[in-house]
């Protein structure tokens, strides 16, 4: 079932360790299906380098298995109601990404201190509160508190990403841990001028409608 989003699925998860997202098996990927409504997600427990195509967990909207011989990640009901709060959505992420994560840690939102901020995220990326690993709980609180970023950090836990496709979620991922190590190390030499929200507005507006190729 659902041969090309197994594979862009399993791609997409080399993508984490790749840019030092995630260790051993932490983290997961997941994109839905806009036709049936199927979800692809990552088996849970299994390291980076085991993963195919094949192993990948098909479920329904409900978390239930309909292909695969794998449990799916713990994170599935998170996933699941992300995605049943938020019909424009097909990719949703979790990484422990470090600098990102240690934002999440003290239960800091990023400010926009940067263009990059800007373009990618169109303003603060946000921090949620904390919530308990294994229900829907921190699905809840993602819907909660993500606002229109496409990335959000949860106390004390890690860093979710959602996309209107996997591979955006994917590239949300990345941005928000290479914007957190800068302005981490932004910190240590002192006082960071926030970019004024006019100005958030007007570059993130440039970068949705004029950036890249038509």
């Amino acid at each position: 079932m659902l041969e090309s989003l197994r594979q862009e699925i399993y791609r997409l998860h080399l993508e984490l360790p790749r840019h030092n997202l995630v260790v051993w098996t932490s983290g997961n990927v997941s994109g839905r299906d806009p036709q049936s409504g199927l979800i692809v997600i990552k088996p849970s427990g299994v390291r980076y380098e085991a993963l195919t195509p094949e192993n990948m967990v098909v479920v329904d909207p409900d978390g239930k298995v309909v292909e695969g011989s794998l449990r799916a990640s713990s994170d599935v009901h998170a996933h699941l109601y992300i995605y049943k709060h938020r019909p424009d959505l097909n990719g949703v992420v979790h990484t422990h990404s470090t600098f990102a994560t240690a934002f999440a840690a003290a239960g800091r939102s990023i400010p926009p201190y940067l263009t990059a901020i800007c373009d990618e995220f169109g303003g603060e990326i946000p921090c949620g509160g904390y919530a308990k690993i294994g229900s829907d709980e921190i699905g809840r609180e993602v819907v909660r508190c993500i606002g229109a970023s496409p990335a959000i950090l949860m106390k004390n836990h890690g860093v979710f990403t959602v996309g209107k496709t996997p591979e955006e979620a994917v590239k949300a991922a990345v941005t928000v841990e290479d914007v957190a190590r800068t302005v981490y190390y932004a910190l240590q030499l002192g006082h960071v001028d926030e970019i004024p929200a006019e100005e958030v507005a007007r570059a993130h507006r440039r970068y949705v409608e004029e950036y890249g190729q038509t």
